[in-house]
C-alpha cells in the first residue's frame, strides 16, 4: 500500500475510475462529433481514480498503463484547446 486510504476508498475510487473511462469510450463511439473536453476530461477523470486505487491495491502493469492513458487523455485535452474548439 503505497497510499494512506483505507482499500473501500480505493476500491470505489477504482469503479469510478472504470466508470469514467467507459462512459467517455461510449460517448466516443456514439457521436459523429464528441466533444474533446468531455471525453478526455472523462478519460483524464478516470485514468486518476483509477491510479488511487492501484496505489493502494498495487498492479504495477495497470499502473502504467494508467500513466499513459492519462497522457494520451492529457494530450488530446490540449490539442483541443490549442484548436479553439468549444463545447
Amino acid at each position: 500500500m503505497i497510499l494512506p486510504i483505507g482499500e473501500t476508498l480505493a476500491n470505489l475510487c477504482g469503479f469510478a475510475g472504470m466508470a469514467c473511462i467507459v462512459i467517455a469510450y461510449a460517448y466516443g463511439t456514439g457521436n459523429s462529433a464528441p466533444n474533446p473536453y468531455v471525453q478526455h476530461g472523462l478519460n483524464l477523470a478516470g485514468s486518476l481514480l483509477l491510479t488511487v486505487s492501484l496505489l493502494v491495491n498495487l498492479n504495477p502493469a495497470s499502473l502504467v498503463l494508467e500513466g499513459f492513458w492519462a497522457a494520451i487523455a492529457l494530450y488530446g485535452l490540449v490539442k483541443a484547446a490549442r484548436q479553439g474548439r468549444r463545447a
